[in-house]
């Protein structure tokens, strides 16, 4: 009889693949001539020290030891043929100069699987020198700023113990990525600081965004096209404008967005807390199975929002949303508003609102001029439970 042992050989024969596992190995940038004088930079180091991780058979770590790194846009590409951890265990500095502003990322993984960033250490953007440049929320066709972290096409990886500071645009972008965990990152800029958002998804799938705390100047987290099984949890967002679910509908031949869950998340002055926002007009895609639940709100602006007549430039026609939005659950918000109109669910005549459901809600007015009010147009569902304010459903 051939045994187990005998046939897993001969397999490994057969294919021509080693059946031995490799220990880890690493691989130190420092051996590869990287300096941590915060003023070199380090491209072709980290290059090089990436490029021998990747083709090594085993567990490759990328090690970059304590001290600032200057570092120029680059993209760490596979495919790899084993595991990868990209270890920072110092600052990586963004450059400064004009002409680096032209990309639209600084540091990024593409065709990657089984990646792990961790560390403990930061991303440092020099935002600073380049928000003044962001000219997006009014100027549709703004030459977009370098997002400090952008991962295209990765697969079954994770990005934990990670700082993020001072984005020139987004902080964290991820594109047609499948089944990603981020937990225990740290993102930090300044409430005025343009187009920073904390981490924006697209057209991915299996992400899940826990244990975090985002201070921004833009959404904490935005889901936009092509989102799907999206989980956020045990996240403290303020400053910032909130969880965002779109805006959807400006672009043509957008992919719905379905299965998204936030919960037991915690809001601090932020300018709102849970929101789906359309633009109108706006191309025909839809926004379902969302649930908001468990959800802390202090002294924040527009607490429960659905914005089907998104426009921050105030100069789009007069039309309604052709975005579909249903199955929506919000339950157990609790906390203060800071506007009077805590809960706002404002559809579209064309596309109603269905099944949007309130349950237990909580939501005070923290302020002179009365109670908090709840204002429903076009919105199809149910209110139950406690309803503060009343219910508008």
């Amino acid at each position: 009889m051939i045994t187990a042992t005998l046939l897993l050989l001969l397999l490994c024969y057969i294919v021509n693949v080693s059946c031995v596992a490799l220990p880890p190995k690493v691989f130190n940038v420092m051996a590869y001539g990287a300096v941590n004088d915060g003023t070199k930079d380090n491209v072709k180091a980290f290059s090089a020290a990436w490029k021998d991780a990747c083709e090594y058979e085993g567990r490759g770590r990328v090690v970059i030891p304590r001290g600032v790194y200057a570092l120029g846009s680059m993209i760490f590409t596979g495919y790899c043929r084993g595991t990868v951890s990209f270890i920072i265990h110092g600052s990586l500095r963004a450059p400064t100069d004009r002409k680096s502003f032209s990309t639209d990322t600084w540091i990024g993984f593409r065709y990657v699987e089984y990646l792990t960033i961790k560390g403990g250490g930061y991303l440092d953007g020099q935002g600073h020198v380049a928000w003044h440049y962001n000219d997006c929320s009014t100027n549709y066709k703004c030459g977009k700023l370098p997002a400090s972290l952008r991962l295209d096409f990765v697969r079954n990886s994770w990005i934990h113990h990670i700082r993020s500071i001072d984005s020139k645009n987004t902080h964290l972008n991820i594109f047609a990525c499948h089944n990603i965990t981020i937990s225990n990152v740290r993102i930090n800029a300044p409430a005025d600081s343009p187009n920073t958002d904390g981490i924006h998804i697209g057209s991915s799938a299996g992400i899940r965004i826990l244990n975090s705390t985002i201070r921004t100047g833009d959404d904490c987290v935005s889901m936009v096209s092509g989102s799907r099984s999206i989980e956020v949890a045990n996240v403290r967002c303020g400053p910032g404008h909130g969880i965002s679910i779109g805006s959807l509908g400006r672009s043509h031949a957008e992919e719905p967005v379905t299965d998204i869950t936030v919960r037991n998340t915690t809001f601090v002055a932020t300018d709102n807390g849970v929101r789906i926002k359309t633009w109108a007009p706006s191309d025909t895609t839809s926004a379902s199975n969302i649930t908001f639940q468990d959800i802390d709100m202090i002294a924040v602006a527009n607490p429960i929002l659905i914005d089907q007549v998104y426009c921050p430039s105030g100069n789009c026609l007069e039309a309604q949303s052709n975005v579909e939005i249903r199955d929506v659950v919000f339950k157990n918000i609790r906390g203060t508003s800071s506007s009077e109109v805590a809960v706002k669910l404002q559809c579209s005549s064309a596309r109603p609102c269905r099944n949007v459901k309130l349950v237990d809600i909580n939501l005070p007015y923290r302020g002179l001029r009365g109670k908090s009010r709840a204002v429903c147009v076009n919105a199809l569902g149910s209110s139950s439970g406690i309803q503060i304010p009343n219910g508008c459903l």
